[in-house]
């Protein structure tokens, strides 16, 4: 296929949206940033819903909420990405288990109802990332998954840290290490964990956290051009580009 004519894509990330009750959210609609992004989604004019970890606050959600959820994402309609992180793990007793979220059609959770990856042969994309399995310190970015499509988008929920792993440290936090990041070779990596939206890296490999729509007040916005180019931009969750 020439150059110029291959499938384009856009892509839609966020991460950190803590949905569901808890008691400092007791005052607030706790489902009302889902929409939110979705409808910055639909702006953009995405072709792929990426959210990388921490969805929802914790499983202590009522099933009223879960379902209110699931029928905000079936009404959406297009693909949605979903990795589990470190606050909505793949537990026994994991939300999207009781929820029924991976029954929706137009969701793929990765560890769940599709394996570590999962892919848009219509794009050239494979979408692939590690769920976090339960609450203990994991690796998101361990064993990457060799590339076999012309795109590669890598989703991790963790810590960046911009050295070197350092074998005698303790505390795992989840983190993820420049060699690791570099290692990927994937075309841009969807990171979750931090509020604030912040490339991180060399620029080796395109990086970046979301951080949570509702501190940062955006989504991130990839487009994946015919002529092979990455392109990275913020859009506010009231739909205006920048």
């Amino acid at each position: 296929m020439p150059r110029d004519q291959h499938p384009e894509a856009v892509i839609v990330h966020s991460s950190d949206l803590h949905l569901g009750t808890d008691d400092s959210f007791s005052q607030r609609d706790s489902l009302a940033v889902l929409p939110k992004v979705l409808s910055a989604a639909n702006e953009a004019r995405a072709d792929i819903v990426v959210l990388a970890g921490d969805t929802f606050d914790n499983h202590r959600q009522p099933g009223e909420l879960l379902e209110r959820a699931a029928q905000i994402l079936r009404d959406y309609g297009d693909p949605i990405v979903i990795l589990p992180g470190n606050h909505d793990p793949l537990t026994p007793d994991s939300v999207y288990r009781r929820g029924g979220l991976a029954q929706i059609p137009n969701v793929h959770i990765l560890g769940l109802n599709v394996d570590q990856s999962v892919m848009f042969p219509e794009y050239e994309l494979e979408i692939w990332g590690r769920a976090h399995l339960d609450y203990t310190d994991m690796s998101p970015l361990a064993d990457p998954q060799p590339r076999s499509t012309r795109w590669q988008l890598a989703a991790a929920h963790g810590h960046y840290v911009d050295k070197e792993r350092d074998p005698n440290r303790l505390i795992g936090s989840w983190l993820i290490h420049r060699e690791e990041l570099l290692a990927t070779g994937a075309d841009y990596v969807a990171l979750g964990h931090w509020n604030q939206a912040t490339p991180v890296g060399s620029g080796e490999v395109t990086a970046y956290y979301s951080g949570s729509p509702e501190y940062a007040g955006t989504v991130n916005v990839i487009r994946l051009t015919s002529r092979g180019a990455v392109e990275v931009s913020q859009a506010p969750l009231n739909g205006i580009l920048r």
